[in-house]
């Protein structure tokens, strides 16, 4: 949700749109539980945290004041210290109706006795009543700070009808495991998508599941924007050689020598810290021309083989991830060491161009640390797909959007490997998840930006990313490295200018 919000951002769709009408739907699912259970207007109490939460309950108080509920709001942060500068502009908002208002309130909770002291806690007057938990949101992390757990504890042990506002305040958004201490929702409201924590959890912990449409478009969810750069790791100010992954390039033949060294090349510029290549004799030293950046490892022979295995499995050893294929040619002593290497090799592994040409789908079905990235023809060769199968989603209908992509899922699911699908828009995929990537440009039809692209795809792997991510912001990187290249060089672009572009186009995302 925190890319989908950014992605919208991209859009021209800001984060305070969202939070107006993220408050307007909470204000509406509010009232029909209000009208559900109470058949009336009741008393609405709001205890408001810092962040966006706390936002979306500012915004639902409008709403709820002007279809006749009193509404008291517990701040429990000074108006100063609100994190949240769209939750701060609809509190002033607030502020500035107050004067007129009777019936709303605002009390600053600033300590646990003040929290003590509150008219909730001691006052008989309070019968029928509903309570809004928006104090915290999906960031929280270990204990509760003293004031959070004397609200909480208060909140549960009240009378009143509870309703959280996105999660439960005190559950982890993604686990949904309670560390300290967490609201007993009657209900939890939550917007665009129920959390994952929330999904997962018994009913007893976030009560009834309400979701909310807040108008977030299909583009900023499901096509891969600059929101999703906050999956990349940003790497410490300590680290040393080596800390932000190495990796191990398998390929090259007599035939071929640029492509390993293209996919090196584009692993270091996107940030991995040290790239060995493993090729036959006859591609090595051009392979060493290309940069002195990459350090070669040269093999026997015209070809990789069996013969070389205990060598490249010593070398896969020392590094963090594994991209097998550029250049390596097809041949049948090729295809055995291929086959073998992916048995052989715990590492998170890329198959590119030459190896998903020779791999057995079988040998990869169960492993989530590997990522294919064929083109449609490559796709429906290692599938085994006979159909006649097109990659069409390079089109806003949606609903056929969908329709293709299904028959996609249908095919991958049979494994457990991320697969990037190569085409005018990109299709990456991981069991029931996928996304959409439409950086990129016809100039790219020239050798070896595929190689870039595994290149990246086994840098970001090294450097922790799983294989959904990892591939989906590959493919977005390297589309938009292309688009880069080609605002200097129009179409007359190469693979290497492609990759010049890679490190001041996650430079943009990243800062």
């Amino acid at each position: 949700m925190m890319v989908t919000d950014l992605n919208c951002e991209y859009l021209g769709l800001s984060r305070l749109c969202l939070m107006e009408s993220a408050g307007k739907s909470l204000a509406e699912e509010i009232g029909k539980i209000a009208v559900y259970t109470f058949s009336k207007p009741v008393k609405i109490i709001i205890f408001a945290g810092s962040g966006g939460n706390a936002g979306d309950a500012f915004v639902a108080t409008r709403y709820l004041l002007n279809k006749g509920y009193d509404v008291d709001i517990y701040m429990l942060t000074q108006e100063n210290k609100i994190k949240s500068n769209d939750a701060k502009s609809n509190f002033k908002i607030l502020e500035n109706l107050k004067p007129r208002l009777s019936h709303l309130k605002i009390y600053n909770l600033a300590t646990v006795e003040d929290i003590n002291s509150c008219e909730l806690v001691n006052s008989d007057e309070f019968s029928d009543f509903i309570i809004i938990d928006a104090i915290l949101g999906t960031g929280i992390k270990g204990k509760l700070r003293d004031k959070v757990r004397r609200a909480i504890e208060v909140i549960n042990e009240s009378k009143g009808l509870k309703i959280s506002v996105d999660i439960p305040s005190g559950m982890n958004a993604l686990t949904g495991k309670i560390e300290d201490l967490a609201v007993k929702p009657d209900y939890t409201i939550s917007f665009h998508k129920i959390k994952t924590g929330v999904r997962i959890s018994d009913e007893e912990k976030v009560g009834g599941l309400v979701t909310a449409d807040i108008g977030i478009p299909f583009e900023a969810e499901y096509f891969i924007n600059y929101g999703d750069m906050i999956k990349l790791n940003k790497r410490s100010n300590k680290s040393h050689k080596g800390n932000n992954g190495k990796v191990l390039v398998i390929g090259g033949s007599k035939d071929y020598f640029g492509a390993p060294a293209i996919s090196g090349m584009a692993a270091i510029s996107s940030g991995v810290d040290l790239v060995y290549i493993v090729a036959p004799e006859s591609a090595s030293m051009a392979i060493k021309s290309f940069s002195p950046d990459l350090i070669v490892k040269s093999l026997e022979g015209d070809y990789l083989s069996l013969k070389h295995l205990d060598e490249i499995l010593k070398l896969s050893n020392s590094v963090d991830a594994v991209l097998i294929g550029p250049g390596a040619s097809i041949n049948d002593e090729t295809a055995k060491l291929f086959n073998v290497l992916i048995t052989k090799i715990k590492k998170p592994i890329v198959l590119d161009a030459d190896a998903l040409k020779q791999v057995e789908i079988s040998l990869i079905k169960d492993r989530k640390d590997i990522i294919l990235t064929p083109h449609l023809s490559e796709f429906k060769s290692l599938f085994k797909v006979k159909n006649d199968l097109k990659l069409d989603i390079d089109t806003y209908d949606f609903n056929k959007v969908d329709e293709n992509i299904t028959e996609f899922q249908k095919i991958t699911n049979s494994i457990d490997a991320s697969v990037i699908v190569k085409g005018q828009y990109d299709l990456i995929l991981f069991k029931n998840k996928f996304k959409i990537n439409k950086t990129g440009n016809p100039g790219m039809t020239v050798g070896g930006t595929g190689d870039a692209l595994a290149g990246i795809s086994v840098s970001l792997f090294a450097q922790g990313l799983n294989s959904f991510d990892a591939s989906s912001l590959a493919s977005f990187i390297n589309g938009l490295a292309g688009d880069k290249a080609y605002e200097d060089k129009g179409y007359a672009f190469s693979a290497s200018d492609l990759i010049s572009n890679i490190g001041f186009v996650i430079k943009d995302g990243l800062y």
